[in-house]
């Protein structure tokens, strides 16, 4: 049978459940472009920048039921993509990126976009593919989604050159199917599982720290934190695996850069179960956090393992998966000890709960006692916000320090509710994945917040939203400066060098945008402000609402950081930098 490599990539996108593609057309795509146009079940969005294409694709992802999927030009489509497709591949979120190539059986050379696009990706990428000849189309993309939604997921790369899309080509029938390249999956480790088990039932103060790869395990963390009555923390990335609701949460992170709640529960625990986290520099709050000598480490990939802090017990597996397990070997255990004599688990839920409430509201009272009254307080904002949000709403964040702020102060209530840059950290994240999230979740409420940085960096992106009539909010924290690095300056150098911004006028740049503006000048203005802005989203309009916001109050995020950056540094070097920022206060 013959068939043009662009049908056959066409045929092996719908077999995998595609529903959307993000890219720009070039010379080396459109006949991929015009195969799709023809699809009855994926929809090719424009974007304005390569960039742009990774984050709405990554928000699928992160939010939706499908595998995100880009399709770019080669070249400078696949650069101006990188840093999208980086932070998907360090946040372990399955994408799959497609580009056209030059055309393969020319003997020419410099043909437009020849460049070894394999190279630039192979450290961005779990694995990259070159279609070869038509034959190999479905067998590639097989391979290629298994390979980036299996064990720790993460972006692949396939080019097909463009004379492969062109022509015509002999397939030998049938077609492969999908399900013919599924992966084989080890068995969970059941004497890890029960030594785990026996942990957690012997600790007087257990507790649980999660990241996104426990993302789609929350009804077992739940159960498992209710029948420990232990506290949760989670990492940034995994805000939204434990529900923000549950008297049980406590916050983001657990030691010196975690707000009370967490650093007084989580922190002091005996027994500290991790599931689905590398403990890595964000998460760790710049690894100020000291996890006891009981640690139960649970993840798919092993190699996160004692990487930087030593575990008692290791677990491979899906998340889901293993807390299955574990939860029935729990149950098992406990009713053994009731049979044997030994009594039940001293329920101390009510006393535990007590105290992270108790704790949880001096935060938000001192939020909401301090700080500029003639800008608007951040807490004050988000408990209305809140408010406002259904369940299923999703909150996107860019990367700044608008990120713990939302982090800290917005609970989460939905699992995958809450997205954001964190360890590739690329800024200008927020408004791209904002769009590609409204359209993976066409009946919720998608609200973006940006620091004014980040919306210089990808901003154009509005017209985006406003050209598929997304009806999605974008919040601007706007202060006039790179907050979270200006911070970081403020305390070290008293200075703040290429961190000031240039004044913008966002209510211009919204009407040349064709997107609605509602600035929130004061407190007084968030009610009706956002009251407006739902109102319009809900007609199928972006919204931007430009918030003069008060960072004069810094995160426990930002104080923790410089504490625990400063305690690592030699005595000398440590004296060095707290002398040069005290003559600078004095002298200035």
């Amino acid at each position: 049978m013959l068939k043009s490599g662009a049908a056959l990539v066409r045929h092996a996108l719908e077999a995998i459940g595609v529903e959307h593609t993000f890219g720009i057309p070039g010379v080396h795509n459109t006949e991929i472009y015009d195969e799709l146009n023809n699809s009855q079940s994926i929809t090719p969005y424009l974007v304005g920048h390569e960039m742009a294409a990774a984050c709405m694709a990554d928000a699928v992802s992160r939010t939706g039921s499908s595998i995100g999927c880009m399709l770019i030009v080669p070249a400078a489509g696949v650069t101006h993509a990188a840093s999208g497709i980086g932070e998907a591949m360090l946040a372990g979120i399955p994408l799959l990126v497609i580009s056209g190539g030059i055309h393969r059986g020319s003997d020419k050379r410099y043909q437009l976009h020849d460049i070894d696009q394999h190279q630039i990706l192979k450290p961005l990428t779990k694995a990259t593919y070159l279609v070869e000849d038509h034959q190999a189309i479905l067998p590639t993309f097989f391979e290629a989604y298994w390979t980036a939604v299996s064990g720790e997921p993460g972006p692949v790369f396939i080019e097909v050159p463009v004379d492969i899309q062109l022509f015509r080509g002999e397939v030998e029938q049938p077609l492969p199917r999908l399900e013919h390249f599924t992966p084989h999956q080890e068995p969970i480790d059941n004497s890890a599982i029960a030594a785990a088990a026996q942990k957690l039932i012997a600790a007087k103060q257990p507790a649980l720290f999660v990241g996104w790869g426990a993302v789609r395990a929350r009804q077992q963390l739940i159960e498992l934190a209710e029948l420990l009555a232990a506290p949760v923390a989670t990492t940034l990335q995994g805000v939204s695996s434990f529900p923000g609701d549950h008297p049980l949460h406590t916050g983001m992170s657990f030691g010196g850069a975690a707000v009370a709640a967490a650093r007084k529960t989580v922190g002091e625990s005996d027994c500290l179960l991790a599931v689905g986290t590398r403990f890595a520099e964000i998460a760790t709050g710049s690894y100020s956090v000291e996890p006891p000598s009981e640690l139960i480490h649970i993840d798919i990939n092993s190699q996160v393992f004692n990487a930087n802090y030593p575990a008692s017990v290791t677990i491979q597996g899906d998340a889901g998966e293993v807390l299955d397990a574990l939860l029935i070997e729990l149950r098992r255990a406990l009713n053994e000890r009731i049979n044997d004599g030994a009594g039940a688990l001293q329920d101390n839920t009510a006393e535990r709960v007590k105290s992270i409430a108790k704790l949880k509201l001096k935060t938000q009272n001192e939020w909401l006692a301090g700080g500029d009254s003639s800008r608007v307080n951040p807490a004050q904002f988000f408990t209305a916000l809140r408010a406002k949000l259904e369940s299923d709403a999703v909150i996107v964040a860019d990367d700044g320090n608008h990120t713990f702020l939302t982090a800290e102060l917005l609970p989460i209530h939905r699992a995958g509710g809450f997205i954001s840059p964190t360890d590739f950290n690329a800024m200008g994240y927020c408004i791209p994945a904002v769009n590609g999230a409204k359209l993976a979740n066409p009946d919720s409420q998608v609200i973006g917040i940006v620091g004014d940085g980040a919306m210089f960096m990808t901003g154009m992106e509005v017209s985006t939203a406003v050209h598929y009539q997304l009806g999605v909010i974008y919040v601007i924290f706007n202060d006039g400066e790179l907050a979270q690095i200006s911070q970081a300056q403020e305390l070290p150098y008293r200075y703040k060098t290429c961190t000031k911004l240039a004044h913008t006028h966002w209510g211009a740049f919204a009407e040349a945008m064709e997107c609605a503006y509602l600035p929130i000048s004061q407190e007084s203005d968030i009610e009706t402000v956002l009251e407006r802005a739902f109102l319009i989203a809900g007609q199928n309009q972006p919204v931007i609402v430009d918030l003069n916001v008060d960072y004069s109050q810094k995160t426990a995020f930002t104080k923790g950081i410089v504490k625990a950056n400063l305690n690592r540094f030699a005595t000398a070097d440590k004296l060095r930098f707290v002398g040069r920022a005290l003559k600078r206060k004095v002298v200035g």
